[in-house]
């Protein structure tokens, strides 16, 4: 139930996104949600693509330095409350969540949340085990 993700690490300067996009865009990767966070001196992008294998290989040949990352798509209630009742079961068992961001799909019932968690394997239980959707890495790739 884990998803791969891409991390890339960026000099902040102009360009260097579109370098990025630029090979994926060369190998025929399609990106399916990013993030992107930055310090005065470098970001991180974090990405989910639709051929992990290939785009972490072309942006490795073009110099980025790159980083594979476990991190769990779940689908959270699209009403108000439907976030905080996850973060608060995940609180209430003590898993710490390290970051998110939301994943882009049609409109439905049901929106999809990227987490990286400190206790993967137990954060996919205990959301499991209390019928909150976990996705799996092939699902998202092909959304």
């Amino acid at each position: 139930m884990r998803v791969k993700q891409i991390s890339v690490f960026l000099e902040n300067k102009a360009g260097r996104l579109a370098d990025v996009t630029a090979i994926l865009a060369g190998s025929a990767v399609n990106i399916r949600t990013l993030s992107l966070a930055d310090t005065s001196d470098f970001g991180v992008l974090r990405l989910i693509v639709d051929h992990t294998e290939k785009a972490e290989e072309a942006l490795r040949q073009n110099g980025f330095t790159v980083r594979m990352t476990d991190v769990v798509a779940v689908e959270v209630k699209d009403q108000p409350g439907g976030l905080h009742a996850i973060l608060e079961l995940l609180r209430k068992a003590g898993i710490n969540v390290e970051y998110m961001y939301a994943f882009v799909q049609q409109s439905g019932n049901n929106a999809i949340m990227i987490f990286r968690f400190d206790r993967t394997d137990g954060a996919i239980r205990l959301l499991q085990n209390n019928g909150i959707p976990v996705i799996d890495g092939r699902t998202i790739s092909a959304l």
